[in-house]
């Protein structure tokens, strides 16, 4: 299940929440700074985002593995085998924003869409 936070870089631990435009009724992902403080994730302050598949995740891994675990037999493949597990719905992004930031988020289906097409 989706975190809908960011779960590394800038604001690490702040949520990640739908929220309705209450001119239009239209749905926009907001990125929570404060307890009442937010602002939108759309092409007006995101510079770019980039999807973390599992390929990514693979290659990142493999390399810090060897890196750092070396000679340890089962390391690097029990966490490959942990990473290579399937979050049907979970979406992992590396977002940088037009102020320089970046963050890496995770966000569920619904959130994702919402993003994809505020982004585009």
């Amino acid at each position: 299940m989706a975190q809908n936070k960011v779960i590394a870089g800038e604001y690490e631990g702040k949520n990640i929440l739908l929220s309705k435009q209450s001119l239009f009724g239209k749905e926009e992902v907001f990125l929570f700074t404060g307890f009442t403080k937010k602002f939108p994730l759309n092409k007006d302050t995101v510079s770019s985002y980039e999807l973390i598949t599992e390929e990514h995740r693979k290659s990142a891994v493999s390399g810090v593995s060897r890196g750092l675990v070396g000679g340890a037999l089962l390391g690097p493949v029990g966490l490959l085998a942990g990473l290579s597990a399937k979050n049907k719905g979970t979406h992992t992004l590396a977002i940088e924003f037009k102020d320089g930031k970046k963050s890496l988020i995770e966000i569920n289906e619904k959130l994702y869409k919402t993003l994809i097409k505020s982004l585009f």
